[in-house]
Order: C-alpha cells, then structure tokens, then sequence
C-alpha cells in the first residue's frame, strides 16, 4: 500500500511575526509512518512545523499552514490507497493577516477569525474506493464528538484520544467506527500504538476500502 500520513500543528498568522498554532509534537505521525514503512509499504509525509527527522524511504513533504497542507494533500491522496490523518491542523485563522508586526498600544484588539479549511473532510469527500483514519482529539464529550467527526468527514475510523497526549511519548486510543462501537483499546508508547493501530488496519479497514 500507499500511505498518506499528515503530522504536527499548522500555523495561522496574525501578521509577520505571529501565528496561532498547537502544541502538536508531530509524534504519533512520524511513528505511524515509521511503522508503516517498517511493515513494508510506502509513506507519504505531510508534516507541519516540529523538531522530528522524517523517516527514510519516505516522501516528505514540509508545510506550515492549513492551507498548505490541504494542498499538498489532496494534490497526493490521488496515488494512495488511504490516508491516516493525524495532524492537529488550526481551525480557525484571522480574516486578514496584518503585514509587519502588530504595535502594542496600550489598547485592547479584536481579531476577527475564519474557518481553515478542513483537510480530512475534503480527503474524505474525495476518498471512492479508498480508506480514511482520521484522529480526533476530543476533551469533553469525546466518544460523541468522535463519532460526529467519523461520520461529518466520511472516515472508516477514528482514533480517539485526549489532550493530555499532546507532547508525551505515550497515548492511550480508543478505535471507533461507524455504529459508534469501540472496536479497541490501545495504550503505550506512540511507537507501539502506531504499530498496534497499522495492524488494525492492515487487518480490517484497508481490506474493506
């Protein structure tokens, strides 16, 4: 197979010098790529901005804000055979970014924000006979959250977690599908979740897509 993989944060600039962004580490993607190339298929690597080496043997691709990403994605999603979305993409950017930088003056601003595009619900629109894992990461109401994302942006799966995973080098996941079944439980270093979660998928969602 051929695999698309998004990783890390994007970032949305105020102006010159400042952007909105996350506190992704890019981990959990580079780990899942890792763990696909090992089992011995092709990565494609779209990573926003973290301090991580790609893999070898992988095509990488670097971006840094939303819109980036669903370029470069959507452009390669049409030589895969699915796509793990894992990326902590912004949702939302200013309407206007300011050129320079915003003085301070002593007063308060108001910023007026946009939607970002939505990267997996297009690739999701986009899929046909391919597969889509999405990752939500959800702090209340997390299971339905989970499975009104897996069902908006037409995934196979979704892996859940929670935002105490952000930055560590391990996670716990919950794997969900359509009826809103936890179809597994996962919990370790990134490296043996990403492992465990490729076998799921290797086993189940790549066979049916």
């Amino acid at each position: 197979m051929r695999i698309l993989i998004t990783a890390g944060p994007t970032r949305e600039y105020l102006d010159d010098v400042r952007y909105l962004s996350n506190a992704s580490s890019g981990l959990m993607g580079y780990a899942l790529a890792e763990a696909v190339l090992v089992a011995g298929h092709e990565v494609i690597l779209v990573s926003g901005p973290v301090a991580l080496t790609p893999p070898d043997r992988c095509e990488f691709h670097a971006v840094e804000t939303t819109e980036q990403m669903r370029n470069a994605c959507v452009t390669r999603f049409a030589v895969c055979d699915g796509v793990i979305a894992v990326a902590a993409v912004c949702d939302y950017k200013p309407r206007n970014r300011i050129a320079g930088k915003i003085a301070k003056t002593g007063e308060g601003i108001s910023i007026e924000m946009i939607e970002t595009d939505d990267v997996l619900a297009e690739l999701g629109r986009q899929k046909g006979t391919r597969w889509v894992v999405g990752f939500a990461l959800e702090a209340e109401n997390a299971r339905a959250n989970a499975l009104q994302k897996l069902r908006a942006k037409n995934c196979d799966l979704v892996v859940l977690n929670a935002p105490s995973v952000i930055g560590s080098v391990a996670t716990s996941v919950e794997l969900i599908d359509f009826t809103g079944c936890t179809l597994s439980s996962l919990s370790g270093s990134k490296q043996d979740v990403a492992r465990a979660v490729l076998d799921w998928i290797e086993a189940n969602v790549s066979r049916s897509g």
